[in-house]
């Protein structure tokens, strides 16, 4: 299991290691692509192949992030098609981020995977993060390590989200509740 798969699965992981350098490399690689297209003027033609670097042409061609964003580790992320993102997402990625099909990212967004432990913070704890085909996640939201947010989900500006939303549901707060469902 390289690093990364550690990561993913959710084992501790001693940032100590001398097998975390790579992660430390990788995540350096991303800063400074990141600084890149943070710094060149918001043109699609010209911000578009500073992405496909990062994602390692892996980014659909139908998905739009907006600069400026953080992204720590673009390896551990997976883009649908037709997402959308809007300005000053902060990706940290350890553990993993899959953004499904036709999401919608306002700005200043936080997306969390990582925690470190409380006896030794060397250790990350990772768990993944899922934003469900159309979800909608509003301006200035923060989604924490472990959580879903199902299909059709709408997470209001400003929430906190600790727990997983359940599809067709809108939730608010801090923590983020059940506000009401979403009927057809």
């Amino acid at each position: 299991m390289d690093i990364f798969e550690k990561l993913r699965s959710g084992a501790d992981v001693d940032m100590a290691s001398p097998d975390y350098a790579v992660a430390i490399q990788h995540m350096t690689d991303c800063a400074n692509i990141c600084f890149k297209i943070n710094t060149t003027a918001p043109v699609p033609a010209l911000v578009r192949p500073l992405e496909d670097e990062l994602f390692n042409g892996r980014l659909d061609p139908t998905s739009y992030l907006m600069p400026p964003f953080q992204i720590d580790y673009a390896c551990q992320m997976t883009i649908g098609k037709g997402v959308f993102v809007n300005h000053s997402l902060t990706c940290m990625a350890a553990g993993g981020i899959t953004i499904d099909d036709g999401a919608m990212i306002g700005p200043n967004v936080r997306i969390v995977t990582d925690n470190h432990d409380f006896g030794n913070r060397m250790v990350l704890r990772c768990k993944p993060v899922h934003i469900g085909r159309n979800a909608w996640i509003g301006v200035g939201a923060i989604i924490l390590p472990g959580v879903t947010v199902g299909e059709n989900a709408v997470v209001a500006a400003g929430a906190v989200v600790t727990k997983d939303v359940a599809p067709n549901t809108i939730v608010g707060g801090n923590p983020a509740k059940f506000i009401k469902s979403i009927s057809d």
